[in-house]
């Protein structure tokens, strides 16, 4: 039989008071929320009968996952992440707020700081010549009447052929794969980059270890992040995920959505690669973002999560 507590008025007053609301000091909004996180974990508990052993395991797979410093992988992993996306279209939809490109997850890897170019940039330090596909990346930031936007910030990141990000993996150099880029008169952007591999969670890792629970696995898609800004339009953070790979619409993050296709033409010919100052063959891919105007100065900010800062 189970037995049930947390609805006892000595229950509610007690999750009162761990909470802080008796108190004076501190933050409503904080006392709210965490007398909401203290409400609920006690109905999991009691609803699906946790014990001790299950209590106390999850509280070492919280340090551990703390540790490894992958709680952002996991929000992502678990679809949270995706979840506030498809909230924040909800809102907009009830506000009559419509088109531009879809958002899409930011996932964790962003770093501030990345150098800034006026219109073109090549994003790749050279470390992988020979061995990664030379890739051209282009397009354009236009209004919603596609009209262009000049200056606004195409800031970009991606990982290398290994799935790995610079800053996170300590091999690459500073940087590496990460520019913010200008627009130019027409609002266009152009990139030299590397065709950019999927990657997946450390298979020994506490993220890995949870989807294992869950019968999941944990691979991305290939894909390029992009925060897209410019004055007077909204913050756009989205990613663009690239059309020939294997979990294209089996991302364990769910970032891909319709709209954020990225279409990747291999070029193997040889006049074409001359004329691109490349060896061999090269890819080329076109995207072109729409921003919306926005209605608030806030708007026109990304959000203020924690985000890594290059030293």
């Amino acid at each position: 039989m189970t037995i049930r507590i947390t609805q006892q008025p000595e229950i509610q007053q007690f999750f009162r008071e761990a909470a802080g609301l008796e108190n004076a000091g501190g933050s409503e909004r904080s006392k709210a929320i965490m007398l909401r996180i203290l409400q609920e974990t006690a109905r999991i508990i009691e609803d699906l009968e946790i014990t001790d052993d299950e209590f106390w395991a999850g509280v070492s797979y919280l340090n551990r996952l703390g540790a490894s410093n992958e709680a952002g992988l996991l929000v992502a992993g678990l679809g949270i992440e995706h979840f506030i996306d498809l909230l924040a279209d909800a809102r907009d939809e009830a506000a009559g707020i419509s088109g531009g490109t879809p958002r899409t997850i930011e996932g964790p890897l962003y770093v501030a700081g990345a150098p800034l170019s006026q219109g073109e940039a090549r994003l790749d330090d050279g470390s992988e010549d020979g061995v990664a596909t030379v890739m051209f990346l282009d397009g354009r930031v236009v209004d919603l009447h596609g009209k262009p936007i000049a200056g606004a910030i195409v800031d970009l990141w991606q990982a290398d052929t290994k799935g790995n990000y610079s800053y996170f993996d300590k091999s690459q150099s500073d940087y590496n794969l990460r520019r913010r880029i200008v627009t130019d008169a027409d609002g266009r952007y152009r990139a030299r980059s590397i065709v950019p591999s999927g990657y997946g969670c450390d298979p020994a890792g506490p993220t890995q270890a949870c989807l294992n629970q869950l019968g999941r696995h944990g691979q991305r898609p290939a894909h390029v992040h992009f925060f897209i800004s410019a004055p007077g339009f909204e913050h756009l953070t989205t990613q663009i995920n690239l059309s020939n790979d294997d979990h294209l619409w089996d991302d364990f993050a769910y970032a891909t959505r319709d709209g954020l296709i990225g279409e990747v033409r291999f070029v193997d010919d040889s006049t074409q690669s001359a004329k691109r100052n490349v060896d061999g063959r090269f890819a080329e891919m076109t995207f072109d973002f729409q921003l919306r105007p926005a209605l608030s100065e806030q708007a026109t900010q990304r959000s203020q999560r924690p985000r890594a800062l290059q030293a």
